[in-house]
């Protein structure tokens, strides 16, 4: 099962930051029960963020790089995320190199933080090793909303 868990890049700057959104639906497959209803598996929040970071280093190397996950510092779930909420995913980074990068970041619902993540580091790999880098381009225009 893949999940793809940014639907809109607001914003971004290469090699520097990247805003995101996520819109949850009830006919998503991954909701866990939870006391108040369903709710979003906090790994997938957390996931959220790194996708959103790998967003951020596709777009800044013109889709010929991309992030996979290596570690994670520090990860604060503060609340849920139930389904109807509009994730706003904020990732910024605080380390880049050719090799590596590392991303601090932020999710949040309305003025309601659900994660704050620090040290997240991921290593930079070639898209073409991983995925059709063409169709990586046509999911970025997609995001974007055309506008490249």
């Amino acid at each position: 099962m893949r999940f793809h868990l940014v639907d809109r890049i607001e914003s971004w700057t290469p090699h520097t930051e990247i805003r995101a959104r996520k819109l949850t639906s009830a006919a998503e497959e991954f909701w866990r029960v939870g006391p108040d209803g369903p709710v979003m598996p906090k790994p997938l929040v957390l996931e959220a963020l790194c996708q959103a970071g790998t967003w951020l280093v596709m777009l800044s190397s013109d889709y010929a790089r991309r992030a996979a996950l290596l570690s994670i510092e520090h990860v604060e779930f503060e609340s849920e995320v139930y389904s109807g909420d509009v994730l706003t995913i904020d990732g910024t980074v605080i380390s880049n190199s050719d090799e590596v990068a590392v991303l601090d970041g932020t999710v949040t619902v309305g003025e309601r933080r659900v994660l704050t993540a620090t040290g997240v580091m991921c290593v930079l790999i070639d898209t073409g090793k991983l995925d059709d880098p063409e169709r990586v381009r046509l999911h970025g225009e997609q995001l974007l909303g055309g506008a490249l």
